[in-house]
């Protein structure tokens, strides 16, 4: 049955044209105010569009990047626990500016046992401990690591003056760097490397008991070139453990010398595969470049564990060189199972790789490898098509750390090799988040020292999206999981966050290192949000187009927050200033509720409310025009007819006599219940209202008011429903869709444990 609104029927909303209402509005005694409408255009939020990033969102006519090349020579010294490098890196000023120093990342400073990082966080006994956590809290002696720079040399091996400053190195130039000249310089190096497992951090080593073997994933080994851009200058804030990285693009050529029994992976394209592969790995490899629908093992679990029996005084060198990434990253051990697939990705193939140490099976055999296939096809199908030529997951016990075309992922079976779903699902769920991150930040690049939300929360929900399609490709291997238990996307999981004190909150627009609960902030609710706009308020189809168009503008580029939200207006024509300003830049919390449902009819003579208001202007009831009253079916049910509303007016009857022909009065959908539904918002955060209505014939119907619905009145709206059916149900947000974190306000008639949820409420406010 078709709903019509009572404006298309109803005469009495004549009243209005004389001045009066049911609800005078109260005579104002403020001054004025400013703008504070939520539906306002985000002009004081966001920087001005110039010729470096339009007002479409879309990098300007003069956009520019820097880049940062680099050649080293790196060697582990796998008994000492230590990393030994040196590196050339050749920099191309591309601004319009002249650069009279360089900064450069020493990020593994922050591991220096007089480092400042060490001291920012407050420290405060608890009553009990677990005896690892007083042994790390009071015992323990600060760990020695950080760079030890040897040198830092020009060209010509001249010493270039420099000073470092915590986890930042300024390069003092003894010429200007011009735009569009090149500089090399040379930097050596080394450092202990850390316990990961221990002395928690992004990469570092594990030490197996078993066998005493040791599996190392190495990141942040190197000093990094900082960000130079229109937008920060230089991005040399320091490196104090939650904000990541802000990297340029470059390329690379790196040479690995580890103990000849290790195997290694790492960023870019190996170059001398036939000195380092035996034989039967070759043979191997070249079947996994044809196999696309199993992984095939190029080390087995029996020649690792053979491996693991012996210590070689002998060296290998491995050589890569990677196009156009922003950082790079290898993993080595002689414990490494390794297996490969081919991946179609448009017209390409892409193998998806995974290293792992027998502790990680048979979990790993199983699902490392197909998890990172099935991830870079659906995020290539929302992005765009992966354009490196490999993926790699590395097992490492605590860890989920991404890097350009290698990542580490924890999840490990028990001793036994059994395994729980808990352990299964989290292990999938973590290589398709870092896998993932290949596509945000590694290629579309944002800056994550200060914006984690950008590609933690981006990332998060494209993981969510890959989660729910997982199995579709390889239903034999992975089956298809309808209800993967995700645990970040869906509106209901970010209530709890949302609800908390909100001296413990922070908007998502805030630095990493400055919030309480970094997960959910950076994580979950810009995912949960990017989820509401797609299924909720734009609808998939605008919401994919804007996506792809976002993701494809800025490919190998640096976007800001507002390249990322002008694009998805730009792309979609839908205005979302009030959902950025509300979601990304508050600690407002979704809370609609009914406040009030009332049910009306019409009344052959005006209702009492108008007639005391006639009186109360001195206005006699003669002098008012012939109208159809309508009449608080709670207030006088003496006049109430069922049936009909023509029964009761006879003006309205005749109106329609004199107007309509019988044909159209036939056609004509006269309700008999007129219901007025007050809808409140406690909560601070516009939302569309969704609002499902169940008649007393078991129908339902569902409307969904556009969150424009509150740019007039902030705090409460009303809507008018007419039907021939009565209404015995009245539901909000019925399918938990915008993450109102208060449902006791979400019914009409009130639910009993609604009723006892208020009860308790303001017996705790009181």
């Amino acid at each position: 049955m078709k709903i019509r609104y009572i404006k298309l029927l109803i005469l009495s909303l004549m009243i209005s044209h004389y001045g009066f209402s049911q609800q005078p509005p109260q005579e104002s005694k403020e001054k004025g105010h400013i703008n504070t409408n939520k539906f306002r255009q985000m002009y004081q939020e966001f920087s001005s569009p110039n010729m470096f990033r339009t007002a479409a969102g879309a990098p300007g006519p003069a956009y520019y990047q820097q880049q940062a090349d680099y050649k080293m020579n790196i060697e582990l010294d796998d008994r000492n626990k230590r990393i030994y490098g040196s590196e050339t890196i050749t920099y191309t000023n591309n601004s319009p500016d002249h650069l009279e120093y360089l900064w450069v990342q020493l990020d593994q400073n922050i591991r220096k046992k007089d480092s400042p990082s060490l001291m920012i966080n407050e420290f405060s006994t608890r009553p009990a401990y677990r005896p690892s956590g007083f042994v790390k809290d009071f015992l323990d002696k600060p760990f020695d690591g950080g760079f030890n720079i040897e040198y830092v040399r020009d060209q010509d091996g001249k010493p270039l003056s420099h000073i470092i400053n915590q986890t930042m190195m300024r390069i003092d130039l003894p010429n200007v760097l011009k735009s569009g000249e090149k500089v090399s310089f040379s930097i050596k190096w080394w450092y202990n490397i850390q316990d990961h497992v221990n002395q928690d951090g992004r990469s570092g080593y594990e030490t197996f008991k078993s066998d005493g073997n040791r599996s190392y994933i190495i990141a942040q080994f190197f000093p990094r070139m900082a960000v130079y851009n229109e937008v920060e200058g230089w991005q040399n804030y320091q490196f104090w453990g939650d904000g990541e990285f802000a990297l340029p693009f470059g390329n690379y050529e790196v040479k690995i010398t580890v103990p000849a029994d290790h195997i290694l992976d790492a960023t870019g394209e190996l170059q001398n595969r036939k000195d380092i592969f035996s034989k039967e790995m070759l043979k191997r490899f070249n079947e996994a470049k044809k196999t696309y629908d199993k992984p095939v093992l190029i080390v087995t679990q029996s020649e690792a564990e053979e491996a693991e029996k012996g210590f070689s005084n002998n060296k290998k060198t491995w050589h890569f060189k990677a196009k156009n990434v922003r950082d790079f990253a290898f993993a080595t051990s002689r414990k490494f199972i390794w297996d490969m697939m081919a991946v179609k990705i448009g017209d390409r193939d892409v193998m998806a790789v995974s290293m792992y140490p027998k502790e990680g099976n048979p979990l790993w055999e199983d699902y490392s490898t197909i998890a990172v296939a099935e991830t870079l096809k659906t995020y290539s199908d929302y992005t765009f098509d992966y354009p490196y030529h490999k993926a790699i997951s590395v097992h490492a016990k605590q860890i989920g750390m991404e890097y350009p075309m290698i990542c580490f992922n924890f999840g490990r079976p028990n001793i036994d090799g059994s395994y729980s779903d808990d352990v299964k699902f989290g292990m999938i769920g973590v290589i398709i988040h870092e896998i993932g991150h290949n596509f945000f930040p590694m290629i579309v690049n944002n800056d994550e020292r200060q914006w984690a939300w950008m590609d933690e929360g981006i990332n998060t929900f494209v993981q969510y999206i890959t989660e729910q399609k997982l199995g579709q490709d390889y239903p034999d291997i992975i089956y298809p999981l309808e209800n993967f238990p995700s645990d970040r996307g869906p509106a209901k999981m970010i209530t709890d966050y949302m609800s908390v004190d909100q001296n413990y909150l922070a908007p998502i627009m805030s630095n990493p290192e400055n919030v309480y609960n970094l997960g959910p902030n950076a994580y979950g609710k810009p995912a949960t949000a990017l989820n509401i706009l797609r299924e909720t308020i734009m609808g998939k189809e605008l919401f994919d187009h804007a996506f792809k168009t976002y993701s494809k503008r800025w490919m190998f580029k640096h976007p800001t927050p507002e390249d990322f939200f002008r694009t998805m207006e730009d792309a979609s024509a839908v205005d979302l200033d009030w959902f950025w300003r509300g979601w990304f830049y508050t600690t407002d919390y979704v809370d609609i509720g009914i406040k009030e449902v009332n049910q009306f009819y019409i009344s052959p003579k005006p209702s009492k409310v108008i007639e005391e208001m006639m009186e109360k202007r001195g206005i006699p009831m003669d002098r008012m025009p012939s109208l159809v009253y309508l009449e608080d079916f709670n207030n006088d049910t003496e006049n109430f007819k069922e049936g009909s509303p023509l029964e009761n007016s006879k003006l309205l009857n005749n109106y329609l006599k004199e107007n309509f022909s019988k044909e159209e009065i036939d056609n004509l959908e006269i309700p008999k219940f007129f219901y007025e539904i007050v809808f409140n918002k406690p909560g601070g955060l516009v939302m569309p209202i969704i609002v499902e209505y169940e008649y007393e014939d078991g129908t339902k119907n569902r409307i969904k008011y556009p969150a424009q619905v509150w740019r007039k009145n902030d705090d409460e709206v009303r809507q008018v429903i007419t039907s021939n059916k009565k209404i015995i149900n009245i539901s909000l947000d019925p399918d938990l869709e915008t993450a109102d974190i208060d449902t006791s306000n979400n019914s009409w008639p009130k639910k009993q444990e609604d009723s006892e949820f208020d009860a308790f409420k303001s017996k705790i406010k009181g």
